[in-house]
């Protein structure tokens, strides 16, 4: 895998994915970003702690495809630290993943990304829009019935039921 990616896009989508990962976790992988680069173009980031995921597009350039699995606090930690436009990321031999931004020349340490939990895809048939404001507005109606009690946890959720509205 290699791809060149603007840092500040990087940057943003980095801190929307750390947020998924474990950071104390018995699962090492879960603490790790996978990163999937495809022929035509598109570079995936993708993050889960097994109860929640996000798999997020970033623009980029695909020099080669493939993907790795990386340590997620360390490569946000590295990417906050530089300053340059844009950042090369390279695939090397037993996992290690290779970064270039101007001077800075660094590796760290990944995972094979099989050892990654797979993500259920989201069916595109099934979506609906809802405006932000009433989203926020529905949640905080009803977040007062979630419990907090983690010994009963089919109790910490709530359902969303989507009607089709007919005239």
């Amino acid at each position: 895998m290699e791809i060149i990616v603007k840092r500040d896009e990087l940057l943003h989508d980095l801190v929307s994915a750390e947020r998924i990962t474990e950071k104390k976790t018995t699962i090492p992988i879960l603490s790790h970003l996978r990163f999937t680069a495809v022929e035509n173009g598109q570079f995936w980031i993708t993050a889960t702690d097994l109860d929640q995921s996000i798999s997020i597009p970033c623009p980029a350039k695909v020099d080669k495809p493939g993907s790795c699995a990386i340590p997620a606090s360390k490569l946000l930690d590295y990417v906050k630290l530089l300053r340059e436009d844009q950042i090369s990321i390279k695939l090397l031999e037993n996992h290690w993943i290779q970064l270039r931004a101007g001077r800075s020349h660094s590796k760290l340490v990944g995972t094979a990304p099989t050892n990654f939990p797979k993500v259920p895809d989201f069916p595109k048939t099934a979506t609906t829009r809802l405006p932000r404001t009433l989203l926020r507005t529905m949640i905080s109606k009803t977040m007062f019935a979630i419990s907090t009690e983690e010994s009963r946890y089919t109790l910490n959720g709530a359902l969303l039921v989507l009607k089709s509205r007919t005239v």
